[in-house]
């Protein structure tokens, strides 16, 4: 681990994040957050829709809306983080909320994996849902926001340690 931080920050990345002047590490932080902000505005709406909350609006729907923007938010978020990191890599080296967050985020991608394999999810434009099915997407939407919950509060909480 130590020697991948030590990459990182050495590394070209590493120096324009430090050397480029206050301003860049600012713009960066910034877009790492709204991208985070877009990433879990996102992944809270559709959560709360799988586990039962607003039946009344259509999933396929709601889904069409949401996951673009999660996709984007994760993917802006993940670039910056990148930047951030590498920034002053080897200070984060032993951070116990480091640990926390990598596996949350990681977990929270396999849950997007399970959710898209899901026959429920796959099934949610042609057809009303049985009960069973229903249940699986609201187990599947309350694991998602513990693992993404877990994730920010973490990668909050790194700045702090």
């Amino acid at each position: 681990m130590r020697e991948l931080a030590e990459w990182m920050q050495t590394s070209a990345l590493g120096h324009f994040m430090r050397e480029s002047g206050a301003w860049t590490y600012a713009v960066v932080n910034l877009f790492h957050i709204l991208g985070v902000a877009s990433l879990f505005g996102s992944v809270l709406v559709l959560d709360l829709r799988l586990m039962g909350v607003g039946r009344r609006i259509p999933l396929a729907a709601l889904a069409d809306a949401t996951v673009p923007v999660a996709t984007a938010g994760f993917t802006v978020a993940a670039i910056t983080g990148v930047g951030l990191l590498a920034t002053k890599a080897t200070e984060y080296v032993g951070n116990p909320f480091l640990v926390i967050k990598f596996p949350a985020i990681a977990l929270g991608l396999i849950n997007v994996l399970a959710l898209r394999l899901s026959p429920a999810w796959q099934a949610r434009r042609q057809r009303e849902l049985s009960r069973r099915e229903l249940r699986q997407l609201s187990l599947i939407g309350g694991l998602s926001l513990a693992c993404w919950l877990t994730a920010f509060t973490a990668g909050r909480m790194i700045a702090y340690w």
